[in-house]
């Protein structure tokens, strides 16, 4: 995510205008929210046909991974499924020391999602980094909740087949159905390195990784300590919302708090309202397409508004969807939201005073 959308912000007395320019409809914009809606839909379609778990994981894919080219939704998706394959293959292999044992599972959660913060600063694709460690300490963090070794490694794999169908379906759509970009008329050099050229002097990498770390380890202490799971997305919200400067990340952050709370109160609009009418999979499927043009339309805007819609899909799909019929507990949407804002103000707090980074960086890219 760039930087410079935090200098792009609007004045007091110019929301109104700087909103609807942000809204404003365009051929591309409508192509892609109709890219997004197909495969969002059809997720919820093959995951209930085919009983696939991880039905909110699916449909959110579909707008994590799409992009405004092809090449760069072919990258992303490509590099997704490689980095997710590898991330879930070193979990399965650390819990065969860890499951059963916090006092070594934590401290490997501590050190992949270090490492990982790391790789996202240093690395020049820094997001599949970022990835590699997201996936290892994410699916450590639910080892004290899995009742068998077995039964954890079916559930990785399934999460596995979940996430790959999804990434390949808006791939292949994205591929069919979007028009192609205009190339460059410059191309672009080509990297010598893998790396940054100061990812082994620069203190700021290390510092940014352990700041990350620490914030998302204190809350999945807190609410490991208070018995309340239910609020683990204060956990993801510390790792996604983190940006080299604090002013980007604090946006970054109230961006995701916005977004997840529009998409928790048209969950629990959903769940009060409709989902007790609902009898077929054909009025889910009119809602989940409702829902996600909401979502695809901002998430398809620019990276000053683009990374709400991210989240009000995060936040729809995983209070609507819990199982494979649609979910009427409300404590779910209570939770994330709660969880969310625990740890924006969390990570707020970490990076505006611990090594806070005030300099505005030219270019980050979003995680």
């Amino acid at each position: 995510m760039s930087a410079t959308f935090v200098e792009a912000q609007p004045r007091d007395s110019d929301w109104i205008s700087w909103l609807r320019n942000e809204l404003a409809p365009t051929d591309g914009r409508k192509i892609r929210t109709a890219i997004i809606v197909a495969g969002a839909v059809l997720c919820v379609i093959i995951s209930m046909a085919l009983q696939v778990p991880q039905l909110a994981t699916s449909a959110y894919m579909v707008f994590f991974i799409s992009k405004e080219s092809k090449l760069l939704t072919t990258i992303t998706g490509v590099g997704g499924v490689i980095v997710l394959t590898i991330g879930l293959g070193a979990t399965i292999l650390l819990y065969k020391f860890t499951y059963g044992h916090p006092e070594l599972r934590i401290p490997g959660m501590a050190i992949a999602l270090l490492l990982g913060m790391w790789l996202s600063r240093v690395l020049v694709i820094g997001p599949l980094g970022f990835l590699l460690g997201f996936v290892v300490a994410v699916s450590q963090s639910v080892g004290e909740e899995i009742p068998s070794p077995e039964y954890l490694v079916r559930q990785l794999l399934w999460l596995w087949v979940a996430l790959t169908y999804a990434i390949a379906l808006i791939v292949v759509l994205n591929l069919l159905f979007l028009p192609d970009t205009p190339k460059p008329t410059e191309p672009r050099p080509k990297p010598r390195s893998l790396l940054v050229p100061d990812a082994f002097t620069n203190p700021a990498h290390v510092h940014f990784a352990l700041k990350v770390t620490f914030a998302a380890m204190f809350c999945y202490i807190v609410y490991e300590a208070i018995d309340w799971s239910g609020i683990h997305t204060a956990f993801i919200t510390c790792t996604f919302i983190a940006l080299e400067s604090t002013e980007a990340t604090l946006y970054k952050g109230t961006l995701r708090f916005v977004g997840c709370l529009i998409g928790g109160a048209l969950a629990l609009l959903s769940i009060v309202f409709l989902m007790p009418h609902m009898e077929t999979i054909a009025s889910l499927v009119v809602l989940v397409a409702s829902a996600s043009a909401i979502a695809g339309w901002i998430a398809t805007g620019s990276e000053r508004i683009s990374y709400a819609g991210l989240q009000m899909a995060f936040a729809f799909f995983y209070s609507v969807f819990q199982g494979y019929a649609p979910d009427t507990d409300l404590d779910n949407v209570r939770n994330r939201v709660v969880g969310i804002l625990f740890g924006l103000i969390v990570t707020g707090l970490v990076f505006q005073y611990i090594w806070p980074e005030r300099g505005r960086i030219e270019s980050q890219t979003a995680q």
